[in-house]
């Protein structure tokens, strides 16, 4: 067995009382793979708590176990052991990150690109193609049953981080555990119904209004476009409606990067970054204080829109003539 994997095993047998947590704006494979943690902890007879800074979007509600995730933390104390899912930084679970921090014991589940382990219990595979693909290998190593609470969050987890199978993080190891949980009950029209049919309006109308500022550059190899607070004011649209809005634009025929800009408040954007797999966008987002995978990364930046852009597509230039 991985030596980590029974490091972790061990401290799960040893403590009753455990967090789980992710990352700010928790998509699907963030949730999935809390709530599927927390169904096999459960399972065990140990008490767990799901905190996120940010609310569930809706569309993954149906999510068995997802009523237990709370949006408040409260007295760190009461926690004997933290795990942290699909993590890079401690930073990236919000502004509890501190208190988060405190607690005696942190274990960190990732498959991110990770700058170094930022706690001592850390499992971090970037071959993997997504972070719920690796707590289905913890259930397995700790001999759990894998049932339809725990095998719905896992195939949602691996479905919505390779992009419905798409992306080039899919192996053939992805589609034999895949298989394994529709074999366990898991429907693949439900949930893919769930979280691709269940669009809200609003979502429709940020991206009507998202794709009014699509430009291109680097004849036509980068294309952006650009939400503000304004737009989605006028929505009344928050951010989880503009979830994936990169992966649109990196679609389109000769773009090989998508970038996605949102404005989080006056002069602060957050930069998403989807390449078609000629340009790591990962080395991008880390210059810029980000991180993620060479097709898929982001950061923050400060500064002029302008600016700010020609920063982002000056980088991307840089490394596609490298």
């Amino acid at each position: 067995m991985n030596p980590i994997l029974a490091k972790i095993i061990d401290q799960i047998a040893r403590h009753q009382r455990f967090l789980i947590t992710s990352h700010i704006r928790p998509d699907g494979d963030a949730i999935g793979s809390e709530l599927a943690l927390y169904h096999l902890l459960c399972q065990r007879g140990k008490t767990a708590t799901i905190y996120n800074e940010d609310a569930i979007p809706s569309n993954y509600r149906f999510l068995p176990g997802a009523d237990a995730i709370t949006e408040t933390l409260g007295d760190t104390r009461r926690f004997d052991a933290a795990f942290l899912l699909d993590c890079s930084e401690i930073d990236r679970v919000g502004r509890e990150a501190g208190p988060i921090g405190s607690i005696p014991i942190l274990i960190n589940i990732d498959h991110h690109v990770s700058k170094g382990p930022f706690c001592e219990i850390a499992w971090n595979d970037d071959q993997a193609s997504s972070t719920g693909e690796m707590v289905y290998r913890l259930a397995v190593a700790m001999g759990a049953d894998t049932n339809w609470d725990v095998a719905v969050n896992i195939y949602t987890a691996i479905l919505t981080d390779t992009g419905s199978f798409r992306y080039a993080n899919t192996g053939s190891e992805t589609f034999s555990i895949a298989a394994d949980l529709v074999a366990r009950g898991v429907d693949p029209y439900a949930v893919a119904e769930q979280i691709y049919e269940s669009v809200p309006v609003e979502k429709i109308q940020m991206l009507a209004r998202a794709l009014n500022t699509l430009e291109f550059h680097w004849q036509g190899r980068i294309s952006s476009i650009c939400v503000t607070k304004q737009m989605m004011q006028e929505v009344g649209a928050s951010p989880e409606h503009t979830d994936n809005f990169a992966d649109y634009i990196r679609a389109i025929q000769g773009v090989e990067v998508g970038v996605y800009y949102t404005e989080l408040s006056p002069g602060r954007f957050k930069i998403s970054l989807r390449s078609k797999g000629i340009i790591n966008v990962e080395r991008i987002a880390s210059a810029f204080g980000g991180g993620g995978h060479e097709r898929a990364a982001a950061c923050r930046m400060e500064g002029d829109y302008e600016d700010i852009q020609e920063k982002i597509n000056q980088a991307i230039m840089a490394s596609g003539l490298l």
